[in-house]
């Protein structure tokens, strides 16, 4: 999958700035920072790709670590943000210490790994007792993952090499890890060619807790016993 990332990585800022990838992100981000309850310390963002949250944690005062396989991601994420430390690393074999983080947020990394369970196993190892995890990924049983999983079987995309998880599913594995008070949530009712975004936007902050199972997008969080 790194090979794949390397390959895209020059055009993939480039979609957030479509009217429905500013919408995507900025109702994303809404709901991943509505469930962080951690304000400040040190958060590592894990396959954080070009570094989109690692530039909002940066900006919202944390002390960030990007962490990534892609290497030409990284380049990319570095250019945005030169005071902030950017690792390429292994989800699996994280080159952290036990207990080192207040904060771990992943965003659509978990479709691409292969053994989540070991990921998580990481991810409690370097927080601190208290500590949360935030992950977000996208929900394999909306309108929107049909179609992009469709749209992927003419025209290569991430969605190809991808595996996706239910709330439910994604709520079990942070449990079963030994994460207490799990919970998540989920936005983005509508597929990408509905062509009204204002409406989309009022449904989302309506229902994002009544109709998680629909949303496209999933956010779960757990903390650290």
């Amino acid at each position: 999958m790194a090979q794949y990332f390397d390959k895209i990585a020059y055009r993939y800022d480039a979609w957030y700035q479509t009217k429905v990838g500013q919408y995507v992100d900025r109702t994303e981000k809404r709901l991943i920072f509505s469930m962080i309850k951690t304000k400040r310390g040190r958060a590592l963002d894990l396959g954080c790709g070009t570094g989109n949250y690692t530039l909002e944690l940066y900006r919202r005062g944390f002390d960030v670590i990007g962490v990534d396989l892609s290497q030409k991601m990284l380049k990319i994420a570095k250019a945005k943000i030169p005071d902030v430390l950017f690792i390429r690393a292994n989800a699996y074999n994280l080159p952290f210490k036990k207990e080192a983080f207040d904060l771990v947020l992943s965003v659509t990394m978990f479709e691409f790994i292969h053994e989540p369970e070991k990921v998580l196993n990481e991810i409690y190892r370097i927080l601190k007792p208290g500590g949360e995890v935030v992950i977000g990924t996208m929900n394999g049983k909306s309108l929107w993952f049909l179609f992009k999983r469709v749209k992927s079987l003419f025209v290569e995309t991430a969605y190809r090499y991808a595996r996706f998880y239910t709330p439910k599913e994604l709520e079990s594995l942070l449990a079963n890890a030994g994460f207490s008070d799990v919970e998540s949530k989920s936005v983005i009712f509508f597929p990408s060619f509905f062509p009204f975004v204002g409406i989309a936007e009022k449904v989302d902050r309506k229902v994002n807790k009544k109709l998680k199972n629909l949303g496209t997008f999933i956010a779960v969080r757990g903390v650290k016993k």
